[in-house]
């Protein structure tokens, strides 16, 4: 299948880039053989724009993206976080290649409101959308033109290739990172473990309290010397979401605590992630499985194991291509049971 992923690809960023589910997404499809040209819409705008003002570089990033897909003549477009591309220029491509099917993939959270707003204007016109909370969330969606899906975040083994369960000489007992604080008062609860946890653990923050974010290989180093990590969303309670720093630290075997209220112990297998309630609730999990190395190398090896097994960047292209083009399921996706690929979610 010949394939056109618009996706943001951090060009001008020159290599310290952000882990990307997109190019996770652009991997699995390749992997799985097929024909993939990427067009990433940011930086094309910058490229093309006088004295590179990306604002300036819209109009001819919709112009080359039309060029693109006339060259290529793609069966499938996928286009994720795209905003620069307009649904007018993907209402044109329908016009020009009548067969094409459009999906929209969306990573973002729902609690955001201009993101469930960026969500139904793209599901206008597109045939299928993908979201990143679980099925049980999407009835806001119904009525619009696209079918809407739950995706997972995916881990890749050439993206997350460590695995710290098997090891024992990792000087950070506890890791978290973040630069977002719009939406969220996670910070509060950071706070309040590391003034807990100060004396007895290693507890790293990247990104808050006056720690620069770390990003690219920076990054990469930090997670080779960590054993667990915080998932805290910017907000809890969202069935089936997380970001896809849940995908980083299972793919990298690192042990990993997230808020119960966001099902996740439906999804996954038991002993893998560790679940909390309340912030005393964590903070003695936390302190249990710092206490007990070999029941922390036991649990993130199986959190490890089942992603690669189930929840890699193959599968994921796999099902974002099935469900698109409406195909029976060719696997036993376990975050799509409730769903066939001819039907919207149930």
């Amino acid at each position: 299948m010949r394939v056109v992923h618009i996706a943001y690809q951090q060009l001008r960023r020159y290599g310290k880039s952000r882990v990307s589910w997109a190019r996770k997404l652009t991997q699995g499809l390749i992997k799985n053989d097929h024909f993939v040209e990427v067009f990433s819409d940011r930086d094309v705008a910058a490229f093309e724009a006088p004295f590179g003002i990306r604002d300036l570089g819209i109009g001819k990033s919709n112009k080359r993206l039309l060029e693109t897909i006339d060259a290529v003549e793609p069966d499938l477009v996928i286009a994720g976080h795209c905003d620069i591309i307009s649904n007018d220029t993907l209402k044109e491509i329908r016009r020009r290649h009548p067969k094409v099917v459009i999906a929209h993939c969306n990573n973002d959270p729902l609690f955001v409101p201009e993101n469930v707003e960026r969500i139904k204007h793209r599901a206008a016109v597109v045939d299928a959308v993908f979201v990143s909370t679980g099925s049980r969330e999407l009835g806001i969606f119904e009525g619009l033109r696209a079918r809407v899906y739950h995706m997972p975040n995916p881990v890749d083994p050439s993206i997350e290739n460590l695995d710290n369960s098997i090891r024992n000489d990792l000087p950070i007992d506890l890791l978290f990172c973040s630069n977002a604080t719009a939406h969220s008062k996670r910070l509060e609860s950071v706070k309040w473990l590391k003034e807990k946890l100060d004396n007895e653990c290693n507890f790293k923050i990247y990104g808050s309290f006056g720690e620069p974010p770390v990003w690219g290989r920076e990054y990469d180093r930090v997670l080779a010397q960590t054993k667990m990590g915080l998932n805290f969303n910017r907000q809890e309670g969202y069935y089936w979401y997380s970001s896809a720093r849940m995908a980083q630290l299972a793919g990298n075997g690192i042990l990993q605590f997230t808020h119960r209220s966001n099902g996740f112990d439906e999804l996954l297998p038991p002993e893998s992630l560790v679940y909390f309630d309340e912030q005393e609730d964590l903070l003695a999990r936390i302190r249990e499985f710092n206490a007990d190395n070999a029941k922390r190398q036991a649990w993130a090896a199986r959190a490890r194991e089942f992603f690669h097994a189930q929840m890699n960047s193959r599968l994921f292209a796999q099902y974002i291509v099935e469900a698109s083009l409406q195909n029976t399921f060719s696997h036993d996706y376990f975050w799509a049971r409730d769903i066939r690929p001819d039907e919207r979610t149930n």
